[in-house]
């Protein structure tokens, strides 16, 4: 805060505290003419008006306050640029970046300085960290079947994933559904957790001007034929001619580069990390309509899932990634017993 803003803020906030001082004096004598006990000569409705004096537990309360102010505004930051006595501080000031941040936060609680919020992360690591310790050395299969353990878990989801994600993690347009059994990466928990703690960046180049406006509505009516659906069968022949370029990532039968080499791994089912999507599957991230299809062709789609290994932590990490997997297995188990 510049020397100005400071002085300002400190201005302002004496002021109002001597202000209101000022006021509570003045009132505490008696400037009418009228002594006090008697009538001011007001009436209305019934009800006359009494020259009395404040109420005593009312003066004091309000000299207490006063007192508190000022003793406040002595021992705390609250005037400008002042610090307080006690060297108190709500958070580090002055931050530019997360590294940074985290630096100083880390030397503070060290050295045992005072910053509330660095405090409050000292007391939730002495607390919390020995239960995600413990936690972090269960195998999923058991993991998964503890009930605290999940709804810990939930928590964390709902804190940090469910705005991307959704509450019941069912996802929205750009953002995976993460309860059924498709997944772009692998839906084992190692992988989940993969995820999680390293993110992913997932890029679809844009083809409008490789393919021209005909072109690309040629191939989305082949796409939307992979899944099934009704399209200009002569389109889709043309598109298919043209789907060479698409057939890099999403393989030349439209399943993904990797997506023939899915397999049965544990209790559900896992599939490679692929290159590209399955186009016949009738999932869509971005949208299944002709409209989001072409849209997605033309010109392209970044999709980006932030590492949360230095936000969360591993451990928190690996519960987090356990109620997700936890919560994608039943389609899983549908598909294993068909």
């Amino acid at each position: 805060m510049s020397s100005f803003w400071s002085a300002w803020v400190a201005i302002l906030s004496l002021g109002t505290i001597f202000g209101c001082l000022a006021i509570l004096l003045w009132n505490l004598k008696n400037y009418t003419h009228v002594k006090e006990g008697e009538s001011m000569g007001h009436e209305f409705d019934g009800i006359e008006e009494i020259n009395n004096p404040l109420p005593r537990w009312w003066t004091y309360m309000f000299l207490a306050c006063i007192v508190w102010s000022f003793f406040y505004l002595l021992m705390f930051p609250g005037l400008g640029n002042w610090e307080g006595l006690l060297g108190w501080k709500s958070s580090n000031q002055g931050i530019k970046n997360l590294a940074e941040s985290r630096q100083l936060m880390e030397q503070n609680i060290e050295n045992d300085k005072y910053v509330h919020l660095d405090q409050q992360v000292k007391y939730a690591r002495e607390k919390f960290d020995p239960i995600f310790e413990a936690y972090a050395k269960l195998p999923i299969e058991k993991l998964i079947q503890d009930d605290k353990a999940m709804n810990v878990g939930k928590r964390l989801y709902l804190q940090n994933c469910s705005q991307c994600h959704a509450s019941d993690a069912k996802g929205g347009n750009g953002f995976p559904n993460l309860t059924d059994a498709d997944w772009i990466h692998g839906g084992s928990f190692d992988k989940i957790k993969e995820t999680l703690l390293y993110g992913r960046n997932n890029q679809m180049m844009a083809l409008g001007a490789a393919l021209g406006d005909d072109g690309v509505k040629e191939v989305t009516a082949y796409v939307l034929s992979l899944s099934g659906r009704t399209v200009d069968d002569d389109l889709a022949a043309k598109g298919k001619a043209k789907f060479a370029v698409c057939s890099a990532c999403h393989g030349s039968d439209g399943k993904g580069a990797l997506a023939n080499n899915l397999k049965v791994v544990g209790k559900g089912l896992e599939k490679p990390a692929t290159m590209g999507l399955n186009l016949t599957d009738n999932v869509w991230l971005y949208g299944g309509s002709e409209r989001a299809v072409e849209e997605t062709i033309r010109y392209g789609r970044m999709g980006v899932m932030p590492a949360w290994k230095d936000i969360l932590g591993e451990q928190k990490v690996h519960l987090v990634s356990a109620y997700i997997y936890s919560i994608s297995r039943q389609d899983d188990k549908l598909a294993l017993n068909n």
